[in-house]
């Protein structure tokens, strides 16, 4: 027991011999670096994978970041409500950021096919998901969670990936903008079934509100004015090409801590700011927009991060389910990229390797089910399968992004990366 539980109950500290103050310091050192270590192991470990393997770099980062949590035996306790999940938070800030940045709204009005794509794939994979957890006999707030998380492709991989291989072309931007797209729809039903759980197990319509309609609006505003403003603010200091890079990272950061310290949303305000801020005619470059070796370091803790949050009992007790809602989220968004590709003005091919690109869903899954640990809703204790979900989309779902930005022509991987 540590000296604060005696000191609390008013009795004295009992004294330490040598071995437990040997073994207190010792256990001090390597918490202090446990994450520096597993950040430094899992970049090691990916570049390693990718040069030898061809594998994603994220893939191994998950990997490695599973192997090093305690719950399988490593050094890296369950980090969910530390510093390292707001730093995770940040990270996953920067990347709606850029995301919402490589939207193009005229190009949605123009071509609205590619918008009913969007709610056609997002909707189908609900629908399709939530019936067969009802199949598995898991209950129905579970069901709803875990259809509306299903709804998702994680925008941490999709933008990594097609990074790392300098992917551009048709499949690439419709990723892009499905991603987006599926990711507000999802947000903003997981937003509801939050509210309904609060409702149903708290009786509390308020908070059911407050939980769903308020903090979506709030937080999309929020991201709103800090879109307006930063440009702004830019534009005044002069050299935009040379600050930027810091303004907007610094920006996110602000925003990311202001909403994460109100319970809004961080995600929905991070992907308006940097929608907005495209709009706001505030020009990036490509190195600028994916924040250079800031935004490699904060990937790698990112994807640590959902997979040290696993633990490998929940894995294999849902596996069974895991499977089933993979083939079958994979196979309903394919289906919907394909029905609507030719409308939309692609081929039939271009348009099924968009539904395997949208493959993963794992970074958002950890970052939404965390900024609900206030509401004590254990979502990977409850939904059978989630972790399971989560850990083989980490690994699985940025190989097929890869594969299939590869098979679409569209990538141009730099030497060295």
């Amino acid at each position: 027991m540590s000296d604060d539980w005696f000191r609390q109950r008013g009795a004295d500290v009992p004294a330490r011999g040598p071995t437990h103050l040997i073994h207190e310091t010792l256990h001090g050192i390597l918490s202090s670096v446990a994450w520096p270590a597993a950040i430094a192991t899992a970049w090691v470990v990916g570049e390693l994978a990718y040069r030898l393997l061809s594998l994603p770099r994220i893939s191994s980062y998950g990997i490695a970041g599973f192997a090093m949590a305690a719950s399988q035996g490593g050094f890296l306790d369950n980090p969910s409500g530390t510093p390292v999940a707001l730093l995770a938070h940040f990270a996953f800030g920067l990347i709606l950021f850029e995301l919402g940045y490589r939207i193009n709204l005229r190009w949605l009005r123009v071509n609205p096919w590619l918008a009913i794509t969007g709610v056609a794939e997002a909707g189908g994979s609900f629908a399709a998901v939530f019936i067969l957890a009802q199949a598995f006999a898991l209950p129905m707030v579970p069901s709803l969670l875990l259809a509306a998380l299903a709804m998702a492709t994680s925008p941490a991989a999709v933008l990594r990936v097609a990074n790392e291989l300098q992917s551009s072309g048709q499949v690439t931007e419709r990723l892009f903008h499905l991603t987006a797209c599926n990711c507000v729809l999802s947000l903003f039903v997981f937003k509801a079934v939050v509210g309904y759980w609060v409702l149903a197990s708290a009786g509390s319509a308020f908070e059911a509100v407050w939980n769903s309609l308020v903090v979506i609006g709030v937080s999309v505003a929020i991201g709103a004015a800090f879109g307006v403003a930063v440009p702004a603010l830019l534009r005044q200091l002069g050299r935009i090409d040379r600050n930027a890079t810091v303004a907007f990272a610094a920006a996110a950061l602000l925003l990311t801590a202001v909403t994460h310290a109100f319970k809004f949303s961080p995600l929905l305000a991070a992907l308006a700011f940097g929608l907005v801020a495209r709009h706001r005619r505030a020009i990036l470059s490509q190195a600028q927009r994916n924040f250079g070796t800031l935004g490699d370091l904060l990937t790698v803790l990112l994807f640590v991060f959902v997979a040290a949050s696993l633990d490998w009992r929940q894995v294999h007790n849902g596996l069974t389910l895991a499977l089933a809602v993979i083939a079958l989220r994979l196979a309903v968004k394919m289906a919907a990229t394909t029905l609507f590709a030719r409308p939309s003005g692609v081929t039939w091919r271009k348009g099924a390797l968009t539904g395997l690109a949208m493959t993963p869903m794992s970074g958002l899954v950890i970052v939404l089910l965390e900024q609900t640990r206030h509401l004590k809703l254990y979502a990977l204790d409850q939904v059978a399968g989630l972790a399971a979900i989560v850990l083989l989309l980490e690994v699985i779902g940025p190989i097929l992004t890869r594969q299939a930005l590869v098979w679409a022509g569209e990538t141009h991987p730099r030497e060295g990366r």
